[in-house]
């Protein structure tokens, strides 16, 4: 039967037993987004759960095997039905009301949209107007933003 013991100074569910050896570590979990820059503009995304006015970058889980900017590649082509080409890496973030570390990459794309079932609608908008939020993906849109010398406010 597991218990919560204390390992190495935190609290973390494990098998009492030391043949067994069972810890629960709870990694966060990583996670590419894509800030894609289309047409002179950011696009961002709803998901289709999402409730109406919540907009985001282009996120999605890494798969086994596949590197960060596959992914964000990847994620690009699935949900947009575009193509790009990684034009930097904005950072790393810690996500902590979900358990993720986030992997933010700008993505330079083309083609035509085509959104996936997974979104409801998207936005194009300049850079000097977008505004980006604090938490989640935001702070990667922040980072990116100042990199071009734009000070938004947090929205």
């Amino acid at each position: 039967m597991l218990e919560i013991l204390e390992i190495d100074g935190e609290k973390r569910v494990a098998c009492p037993d030391a043949a067994c050896g069972f810890v629960h570590w709870n990694n966060p979990v990583p996670v590419v987004a894509v800030l894609v820059e289309y047409q002179g503009k950011v696009l961002l995304a709803r998901n289709a759960a999402w409730k109406s006015g919540m907009f985001s970058v282009i996120a999605g889980f890494l798969e086994c095997d596949e590197t960060p900017e596959e992914c964000a590649l990847r994620e690009l082509q699935e949900e947009l039905g575009l193509t790009g080409r990684i034009a930097g890496y904005i950072g790393h973030y810690i996500f902590k009301q979900k358990n993720q570390l986030i992997l933010a990459f700008h993505v330079q794309a083309e083609g035509e949209i085509k959104l996936n079932a997974e979104l409801a609608e998207y936005r194009l908008v300049e850079p000097e107007k977008l505004k980006p939020w604090p938490f989640g993906t935001g702070p990667a849109v922040d980072d990116w933003l100042k990199a071009r010398g734009i000070d938004a406010k947090t929205g």
